[in-house]
């Protein structure tokens, strides 16, 4: 079949690295194994940031424009889309497109990653938080990627069996020698070759990005042994006040890498670590664990979703730093436990994450629509 799809967070077609981009393009491929169709529908940014009403209001009427157009285009015409597909919807990144075509064209409408926030209501976010009521009420299907979203999203629904869960996934990497890996980041970057290698992958923005930063910053200070190093992959313009943050001889900053040159690095590593201070799962930790990497995380969003806590890794208490460094202390020195995780990782990702997986969740959910 075909489906239309749409991103407002981020178009799957930005040049810059970010998860979102990365689930979309996931989206889209596992719907390409099923045999569909998918086209972009629109390249429209329709991230609101600010609160700004009249800004909502530009992207709102920006929107309906595109939907006219969209619809006039579909309307009697071979390309038009069976299925109405929306990635990442919260009252930031709204669908002004998708609910007018999907009702122009009498298709399904479906929505991936959807938060609801109650308490946005009467504030500067209003105009928009009651178009995402009213859009999820009226969803065909709605597929939840993180848990929590679920607990306000579904008393919203008319028919709570339209929800639909789905375990974060990926195309997962081939499994690399961590040996030969190993000796190839010792040579490369001068690191020590038996110090425990701790690893992150996270782009460097100011908002929770740094946040995450500033936490793993204060957890190194505390680490209760001093053999360890640390590789920093990824960039952006909070460089500065990361590497201050993170400032030691034992740091290396990789920079950012495209993403196949990602995976050899984190399977020469030991450990993942990130405070994922108000992250919805992060895709970065499950491609660690799929390279056999137990994974230190904040307890935060979905991240337990993907995180088996004492058999994949450990959970922390969200921006506490001491408990941080008493988890990444404890694995550190525990080869046992590592060892174990890493095993458990690579199992159960495969099994549970992978994208035929997702492929076969998504196929059958649009198929049922369209019968």
């Amino acid at each position: 079949m075909k489906v239309a799809f749409y991103a407002p967070m981020k178009s799957p077609n930005s040049e810059v690295p970010s998860g979102d981009r990365r689930v979309a393009r996931s989206l889209i491929e596992a719907l390409k194994i099923c045999g569909h169709e998918v086209e972009i529908a629109s390249e429209l940014k329709a991230r609101e940031p600010t609160g700004d009403l009249a800004a909502q209001k530009k992207l709102q009427s920006e929107g309906h424009k595109i939907a006219e157009e969209l619809i006039a285009q579909y309307t009697d015409s071979a390309q038009c889309p069976d299925i109405w597909f929306t990635y990442r919807l919260y009252y930031k990144a709204m669908d002004w497109i998708g609910p007018l075509v999907s009702k122009a064209l009498n298709i399904p409408y479906v929505a991936a990653e959807v938060s609801y926030a109650p308490k946005r209501a009467g504030g500067p976010w209003d105009m928009s938080h009651r178009v995402l009521g009213d859009i999820i009420q009226h969803a065909d299907a709605i597929i939840s990627l993180n848990s929590l979203d679920s607990v306000c999203v579904l008393p919203v629904m008319k028919d709570p069996s339209k929800l639909i869960s789905l375990k974060p996934f990926m195309k997962m990497p081939s499994l690399i020698d961590g040996a030969k890996a190993r000796a190839e980041l010792v040579e490369r970057h001068q690191l020590e070759p038996n110090l425990p290698m701790m690893v992150t992958v996270a782009m460097m923005r100011d908002d929770a990005k740094l946040q995450s930063y500033e936490v793993l910053g204060q957890a190194l200070k505390n680490i209760k042994t001093s053999d360890w190093q640390l590789l920093v992959i990824g960039d952006g313009p909070a460089r500065a006040q990361v590497e201050s943050h993170l400032g030691t001889d034992r740091v290396v900053f990789l920079g950012e890498l495209p993403e196949n040159e990602i995976s050899p690095i984190l399977a020469g590593c030991d450990l993942f670590v990130w405070p994922a201070v108000n992250e919805a799962y992060g895709m970065a930790m499950l491609e660690a664990q799929a390279m056999g990497l137990p994974v230190i995380a904040g307890a935060t969003g979905g991240v337990a979703d993907i995180i088996r806590a004492g058999e994949t890794g450990l959970l922390c208490e969200v921006g506490n730093a001491v408990d941080f460094a008493a988890k990444v202390s404890d694995l550190l020195t525990g080869q046992v436990e590592r060892k174990e995780m890493s095993e458990a990782a690579i199992k159960i990702v495969r099994n549970e994450h992978s994208i035929e997986a997702a492929a076969k969740t998504l196929d059958q959910t649009l198929r049922a629509l369209i019968q």
